[in-house]
């Protein structure tokens, strides 16, 4: 899961640096996708069943955030600007929780064998359903 949370926070930093531009001042609370955290995150909780899974400091001081559900599988980053503003980044479909992520100082040949592993875990999830 941590690999995960990695990439989608690595992604969410690329998207961020955009949005920054978006999320400051005046302009933030005009923005289609931004509004006070406390509002975005009442939206994320009543709307989706989305609670915080992980949490960031990203450019410019501002806050990363990945919320998900294990409902409804959906899942939203979001980045919190100084100013207390927050702009949605991504979201999607089909979260989960990796029950056994691969070790970041993997070799390439351990890497590939858990990545295999963790392949072959998902197709027996699969075919269980």
């Amino acid at each position: 899961m941590k690999q995960m949370i990695k990439f989608l926070a690595m992604f969410a930093q690329g998207l961020a640096a955009t949005v920054a531009l978006i999320a400051t001042g005046a302009d933030a609370q005009n923005a289609r996708n931004c509004a006070p955290r406390d509002q975005v995150v009442t939206r994320l909780a009543e709307g989706y069943g989305e609670t915080r899974q992980s949490i960031g400091l990203g450019a410019n001081n501002s806050v990363i955030e990945v919320f998900a559900s294990d409902e409804s599988s959906t899942w939203t980053i979001t980045m919190t600007a100084p100013n207390g503003i927050t702009c949605l980044i991504a979201s999607g479909q089909a979260f989960e929780m990796l029950p056994n992520p691969c070790p970041s100082t993997a070799t390439t040949l351990e890497a590939d064998a858990c990545f295999k592993r963790a392949r072959h875990i998902d197709m027996c999830l699969v075919h269980d359903l």
